[in-house]
């Protein structure tokens, strides 16, 4: 089978692999469509690396060269001989994370409490050395293959991945002990509600932190988004947001400015712009929350995190898609977020800017099209 493989920072070949080997609780399925996700650019640049050994040191590309690709839709094209409840030509959204009961294993600490993307023999497809989507076949753990709705077109499923891990983020934030509420389905209207949220980034998860504020969580207030691209801020403001030019003068007085000097009580890092740091206790009201999503803060100090600690900020630090299993050992945060695409509550087609078809082509995202000012999310298709 053809798949791309990254076998040094900025060193994409495409080659031909065997054809992976199943268990009897797997299935092999054909890879559809794979969007393409900031931390393949960090990982393809050499930024990131969470291949890590058994010291818990990442594995150079040049030892252990990587398949990318995390945000995966498929067809199953073969079954392993236990799977009882999936067929031959399902489509499927993957959850990329094998769990303990991806494995086999009986559950650790962390899958027993629905914390699965934190497992204690986590392995992640696409990340942590095992091959993604970014090739012509694939195997899947049945567990980790949600099925799709026939109506809902590949490219658009292959965003259950970011949604769910943006679905995961709020509930941690909701969990949270702290002064000020986010709504949710127990109290909607909390005693002491977030007046403002601010969003940093108008990138795919800012959009989809928006969109999941208003639409899933029912939050009325204002949301502020900082984002410098006027077509990004344009599409603040088609989803309920208030978009902020931050080259238009200095970010935390336009901040204090619109919340009448109080700032904000909710913030999201959804940029992992390591120097933002420095203007967000500016912007962040004393005990509020501040949810660490985005990745990267490069060029940026730990000292910088002194002023939120003096200011007793609730720091929220979310990665992947927690969320539980169903009674199957299925994923529920998947299956809650592709329900949400399927009817059409969250919208991702304006942020799927660039299609491509086939590998070859979607190289490109990693060469020069992410720079381009119109883009925001691609996806690579295969026929």
């Amino acid at each position: 089978m053809r798949a791309a493989i990254l076998h040094a920072p900025r060193q994409f070949s495409i080659v031909d692999l065997p054809t992976p080997e199943m268990g009897p609780r797997d299935v092999l399925a054909r890879p559809t469509a794979v969007g393409i996700c900031g931390t393949d650019f960090h990982i393809f640049e050499g930024e990131a690396n969470y291949n890590f050994d058994a010291q818990g040191r990442p594995v150079p590309l040049e030892q252990c060269p990587q398949v990318l690709g995390h945000e995966i839709t498929a067809v199953v094209e073969r079954l392993g001989n236990e799977v009882d409840d999936l067929r031959v030509g399902d489509r499927v959204v993957v959850d990329q994370g094998w769990n303990c009961f991806s494995q086999g294993r009986p559950p650790c600490e962390y899958c027993a409490t629905g914390d699965l993307h934190q497992c204690e023999f986590y392995l992640e497809q696409g990340i942590s050395g095992i091959p993604g989507g970014m090739a012509e076949l694939l195997r899947v753990p049945a567990v980790n293959a949600v099925r799709v709705a026939a109506h809902l077109p590949f490219p658009r499923a292959a965003l259950t991945e970011p949604l769910a891990c943006i679905l995961h983020a709020l509930e941690l934030a909701q969990q949270t002990f702290t002064r000020y509420k986010l709504p949710t389905a127990a109290h909607p209207k909390p005693e002491n509600p977030i007046r403002t949220a601010l969003i940093c980034g108008a990138g795919p998860a800012g959009l989809l932190f928006l969109q999941c504020l208003r639409g899933v969580c029912g939050f009325q207030g204002n949301i502020l988004v900082i984002e410098p691209n006027p077509a990004k801020r344009a599409l603040v403001a088609s989803f309920g947001g208030e978009a902020v030019d931050p080259g238009g003068s200095d970010l935390v007085t336009q901040i204090l400015d619109r919340t009448g000097g109080r700032g904000v009580e909710f913030l999201v890092d959804a940029a992992g712009h390591g120097p933002l740091y420095q203007d967000i206790p500016g912007m962040l009201r004393k005990q509020g929350t501040l949810v660490m999503y985005g990745h990267g803060h490069h060029n940026a100090s730990l000292g910088l995190m002194n002023a939120l600690q003096y200011r007793e900020a609730r720091v929220v630090a979310a990665t992947g898609a927690s969320g539980g299993f169903d009674a199957r050992r299925r994923p529920r945060v998947y299956q809650r977020a592709l329900q949400l695409l399927e009817e059409e509550k969250i919208v991702v087609s304006p942020l799927i800017t660039h299609a491509y078809n086939g590998l070859p082509a979607g190289l490109a995202a990693f060469e020069k099209d992410r720079f381009l000012p119109d883009y925001i999310k691609g996806v690579i298709t295969f026929a």
